[in-house]
Order: structure tokens, then sequence, then C-alpha cells
């Protein structure tokens, strides 16, 4: 998904460049700021390698609730869903959906362009019902990073049969934990975020996506916002 991709690599990028002004810390400071630019960095580069990928993945979240998200490629495309929601984004539109009610209401808008600023929206809306995204993480780390009080610890696990490395992390900012698949899949995140409670472990993960992934909800009522190309 080009908006992704986009927001993914100029996020690795300032955290690279944000670790390497540490270099004037003292000996101490400076090697635990090269501690953290080497997690931060094998974290962003295999978020930013799975983009490449095709891939679904299901996640549990509080109360038995359930979120997925999809991914393919040629064209590139990605599908977040969550209770009471969906967003696709496509080379066609990038659709809002609201599954809540009886009959499912989707807003179309005009797609991301690769040379386009990322909508921050576009993470917002799924985080904000509990479904945070590797750009949202990623975010969170580099703020812990470059916290010269956080606690950073590192262990490895394996969740839905993929092998993850986690980090547990201790700061006044907020506590944390977060797993990332050897692929590069958010495994999983117990923490906060924006004052919210959040809590998600994948429960599935496929190198295959389902044909209607990126479709619209059947019977959905459609409201078109695109702009139309001159």
């Amino acid at each position: 998904m080009p908006a992704a991709s986009t927001t993914l690599r100029l996020l690795a990028v300032s955290v690279i460049a944000s670790l390497t002004i540490t270099g004037c810390q003292t000996l101490d400071d400076a090697g635990r700021a090269i501690g953290r630019s080497d997690l931060v960095n094998d974290l962003a580069i295999r978020l930013d390698r799975s983009l490449t990928l095709t891939y679904s993945a299901e996640y549990q979240l509080p109360a038995g609730q359930t979120a997925t998200i999809a991914q393919a490629q040629d064209p590139a495309r990605s599908a977040y869903t969550w209770p009471g929601g969906k967003l696709t984004v496509t080379e066609d539109a990038t659709a809002r959906c609201e599954t809540a009610a009886s009959r499912a209401v989707c807003t179309l808008e005009a797609p991301p362009t690769a040379n386009a600023k990322p909508s921050v929206t576009l993470f917002t809306e799924a985080k904000e019902h509990g479904l945070v995204t590797p750009p949202v993480v990623m975010q969170l780390l580099t703020t812990a990073a470059l916290d010269p009080e956080a606690v950073i610890t590192q262990s490895d696990t394996t969740l839905a049969g993929r092998h993850a490395t986690c980090v547990d992390v201790q700061q006044s900012a907020g506590d944390f934990s977060a797993c990332v698949t050897t692929e590069g899949a958010l495994g999983s995140f117990t923490g906060e975020v924006d004052g919210e409670r959040v809590e998600l472990a994948m429960t599935d993960y496929r190198d295959a996506v389902d044909g209607d992934a990126f479709e619209l909800p059947p019977g959905a009522g459609v409201v078109d916002r695109r702009t139309a190309t001159p």
C-alpha cells in the first residue's frame, strides 16, 4: 500500500537520523542509544519488508472480538477490519465503512498516491477501534528509543506458529509491549495509545488473502466523494 509504505520508510529514516544525533552523549548514554537504535532499526526493516508481501492476519481483541489485516500486491491493496468497521485502500479508492448498523455504509475517497503525504487518519481510524497498525507501533518505539529513562527489554516468542521478536517498554510516557514476526507482521501489542488501553494478539497468519478481502461489505450503501480526474 503506497501510503503505508511511505509512512514507514519516512519513519524509519527519522528513527535512524534521530538516534545518530545521540553520538555526542556520554559513554553510558551512547552505549544505551546504540542498543536501542539496533533494535528499532531491525523492527523497522521487518515492518518495511512486510509491505511488499501478500498476507492476511487475524487478531484477538478483548471481549472475544476480532480484527484482521490483509495485504496484497500487483496492484498494492490493503484492508483493515474491526468490530463495526472496515477500511480498504486500493488503486481505485480509499473506502471507510461503518458496519455496526443493519446495513453497512461506505464512504469512498480518492486513493493515496505514491508521492503524496500519507493521511494520518488512515491509521488513526483503525487505532480508535483497538486495531493498532505497524506505523503506530513504530512511532511508539521511536519515542521509547529516544527516552533516556526508558527501560527496553527484548525477548522471543511464537504467535500463530510464527517466530516473533518482542520488546517490553517501561517509560514515563506509558508502558507497552509489542511483538513483530520474522516476516514483519505485527504479532501482538499491549499498552496505552492516546490514553486508551489496547490489547491484541495474532491468532492466525497466512501467506494468502481471501478474494473478497478488499471488497465492500455485501449490500453496503455507498457515498462516493472521489474527485473526478480532469
